[in-house]
Parts: C-alpha cells; sequence; structure tokens
C-alpha cells in the first residue's frame, strides 16, 4: 500500500546549511520523495511531521499539511495503484497534465480493433480482443500506455504463464500482440519511453509448422473423387489453393473469376502493413478451371458452396472435412488448409524456384535485391512460370526425379 508523509532528507543539505521539506512516496519498500518549496534552517525545526520552534511554523504547517493532502487525493483516485512501481507513482502525482484524458493501453486497442474489422481481419481483431481481456485482468482495470514499463511486461507474461496456464507458444503470440498495441502508440505519438516496455523482453517464436505434404500425398488428394458434397468441398478448395500458389481461404473466397485468366489481390492478412503491402497477380492454370466452374456463382464469380455459414464456421467446416479426407486416402500426416500453401512453396523451392519469386507467389514482402524487383510485369511472368512448374511435377513427378537428386546432392555440398 502506498502512503505519503512530510519527511526532511538528512543528506541532501543546501550549500547553506539549510534543508527542503519533502513529501515522502513509500511504496513496494521503496521511497522516493517530492520536494516541496518549503524550507528550514536546521534539523532541530522539524519533528514528527511537522515544522516547530519557528515563528511561521503554524502557517508553514497548513500549507504543507494542503499541499500533502492533496496530494493524497490524487493518489487515492489512481486505479490499480500496486501495479505501478514507487517512481511511477511520483511521476504520476507530479504530473501536470490531466492523466484521465492520457491514452491507455484498451483504447489504442479499440481503435486498431475498429481498423481490423474495417479492413476485412475480423479474426485477427478477435485475437486481439482476447489479449486485451487477458491484460485487463491482470491489471485489474485499464492502463496508461505511458505508464507499461519492462517489469509490467515481464509480470504480465508471468501472469499468462502461471495465472492462466498458457502455453509458451500461445504466450509468444500474445505478447507480440500487445506489443504491436504499444508500438501503435508510440507510432502515433500518444507515447514516449525513454525505455521501450520491451527491450529486455524476448518474444518467443512460435515452432514452423510442418504441415507441408510429400509429393506422394498431394499426388493422392489431386486425384480423390469422393462422393459426398463436404468431401468434395474440402478437396477442391485444398487442390485450388495449390493451384493458385498457396492463397489463403479469406482472400479465395473474395475472388470474382468472371472472365479472367489470373487472381489478382492483396492479401487481407497483409492490408496495412507496410512490408506486405502489395497486389498479387497469379496466373489460374488450366487443372484449377474444372474447380472454379463446379463452384463458381454465375452472378457474382465467387466460389459458392450454398453454405450459409460464417467465415470462421466455415472455416472449422473445413478443417474437419479435411481431416477426413486425410483419413480414407490414408495419409498420416496433418493435413489443414494451409498444407496446401506450405507444399506449394516447398515443392518450388525443390524445384529451384528463386526465393524472391515463391515470396511474390505467397505475398509476402519481396526479400531479393536489384531493380528486377520492381518490374511487376516481370514479377507476374516469374509466378507464371513457377506455378507451371510446381504443377507438371505434380502430374510427372519421375520427369523431376533426377533433377531433385542432382540438385539435393548440391546443396548437401554446400553445407
Amino acid at each position: 500500500m502506498a502512503t505519503l508523509k512530510l519527511t526532511i532528507f538528512k543528506a541532501k543539505v543546501l550549500k547553506d546549511g539549510r534543508h527542503k521539506i519533502r513529501i515522502a512516496v513509500c511504496h513496494h519498500q521503496e521511497t522516493s520523495y517530492i520536494v516541496t518549496r518549503f524550507i528550514i534552517d536546521n534539523l532541530s525545526q522539524f519533528k514528527n511531521g511537522q515544522v516547530v520552534k519557528r515563528p511561521d511554523a503554524a502557517m508553514m504547517n497548513m500549507k504543507l499539511r494542503k499541499i500533502l493532502n492533496d496530494y493524497q487525493e490524487k493518489l487515492d483516485s489512481i486505479k490499480n495503484v500496486e501495479m505501478y512501481s514507487c517512481t511511477q507513482l511520483r511521476s504520476i502525482l507530479t504530473a501536470t497534465g490531466d492523466t484521465q484524458t492520457a491514452p491507455t493501453f484498451q483504447a489504442v486497442a479499440n481503435e486498431y480493433i475498429e481498423q481490423l474489422n474495417k479492413s476485412g481481419r475480423e479474426n485477427y481483431a478477435k485475437l486481439i480482443e482476447r489479449n486485451c481481456r487477458y491484460f485487463t485482468e491482470f491489471s485489474k482495470g485499464d492502463f496508461l500506455l505511458s505508464d507499461i514499463n519492462p517489469m509490467i511486461v515481464e509480470n504480465y507474461s508471468n501472469f499468462l504463464r502461471h495465472t492462466k496456464g498458457i502455453g509458451e507458444t500461445t504466450i509468444g503470440m500474445m505478447m507480440s500482440r500487445t506489443r504491436t498495441i504499444v508500438n501503435r502508440g508510440v507510432k502515433q505519438q500518444l507515447v514516449k519511453y525513454d525505455i521501450n516496455p520491451f527491450a529486455y523482453y524476448k518474444i518467443k517464436t512460435a515452432p514452423v509448422r510442418e504441415v507441408d505434404l510429400s509429393i506422394e500425398n498431394i499426388i493422392k488428394i489431386k486425384n480423390y473423387r469422393p462422393d459426398s458434397k463436404k468431401l468434395k468441398v474440402a478437396r477442391d478448395l485444398f487442390m485450388l489453393s495449390f493451384y493458385l500458389c498457396g492463397i489463403n481461404l479469406a482472400d479465395l473466397l473474395q475472388v470474382d473469376f468472371r472472365n479472367v485468366d489470373h487472381v489478382e489481390y492483396i492479401r487481407k492478412k497483409a492490408v496495412n502493413l507496410k512490408q506486405s503491402d502489395q497486389r498479387i497477380v497469379i496466373p489460374i492454370p488450366t487443372a484449377a478451371t474444372p474447380i472454379i466452374q463446379r463452384w463458381m456463382n454465375k452472378n457474382t464469380g465467387r466460389l459458392d458452396f450454398g453454405y450459409k455459414f460464417t467465415y470462421s464456421n466455415f472455416y472449422r467446416y473445413l478443417t474437419r472435412n479435411l481431416n477426413g479426407m486425410a483419413d480414407e486416402l490414408n495419409i498420416k500426416e496433418k493435413v489443414v488448409y494451409y498444407s496446401a500453401r506450405k507444399s506449394f512453396a516447398q515443392f518450388a523451392s525443390e524445384l529451384g524456384i528463386p526465393d524472391g519469386v515463391i515470396d511474390y507467389c505467397l505475398g509476402h514482402s519481396d526479400k531479393s535485391r536489384g531493380v528486377i524487383r520492381y518490374y511487376t510485369k516481370v514479377r507476374e511472368k516469374q509466378a507464371e512460370v513457377a506455378v507451371n512448374r510446381v504443377i507438371d511435377y505434380v502430374e510427372h513427378p519421375d520427369k523431376y526425379k533426377d533433377f531433385l537428386e542432382m540438385r539435393a546432392d548440391i546443396m548437401m555440398m554446400r553445407v
């Protein structure tokens, strides 16, 4: 519990031997001081928190009591006092600004959530909302953005780990989202830190999801002809994503396929992300045409499976049916929608397609150097070559057997 009291700091003596009267802020077994304008001539003029042995003692005590009461009233109005360090409390008490209008963690998060929803990223918005609920539970209310410090970050991580029992991978993702909100406040100049709250906290990255499939299993799925509609939908969406360079489901469901020979889009996941805000143009290969024709709504041009599910429910429905498909095909590897994307990227890499071209196909930021990356038409042509080569590999795997063995040997010699 934080306390305030009038005191003299004996070690701090003015050049003329006098002493300033201070207010001691005691909190978490630490003490910080607020200096007042009142000065006594020597230590004998201050006893038990009051000025004594001076003609103006009564007047000084009255004014000092008024100052102390004002600070006490301000201290009592601070929510979640226990979350602050002693130094932070002193800074809040002496701040001249209106802390009621200062930006809070929740306020910055709410603005971000609204922006995500407007841009169609509802799923990520829900993750941010979930993160905010945990942070609010941890801090026992809203929290000033300016008061978040490395100790708060570390304590929040421990709260997730020990109080909520959350696993390390999920903690890493939640701390990353917390950092995103803090960084938004910094970028919007709502807050300025002497030390960034995440300066000493290392966010553990999630392990890479090993969900890419072998060429044999991709061929099994390609040749699969199920009887039930739900498994047809699962098979067709998986293969269509694979044929279109692993396009995300949210983006695929928004494509207008009427009278086009290519897919052109900006990844929903990358909207408003500076490093990835690029338009992707992918040719529609011949192998994808039957799938599109089977499910395309002629009025809208979009894929229509006759379901009225929300996106989240449809994604769960698809995941469940992909599992059912894997069981029927006796595929032991984990099969999820994302497997199509990972498998495309893996095959493209094995076939020697440059990383920059693969990045473009996947909608990642182009990490390659050189002027060529700025020529969109060149990238589009390279993407077409990449798609055709990967599909040809799936259609005729034996044709590439010698090449892949030779390339594997070369890569081994580079290690």
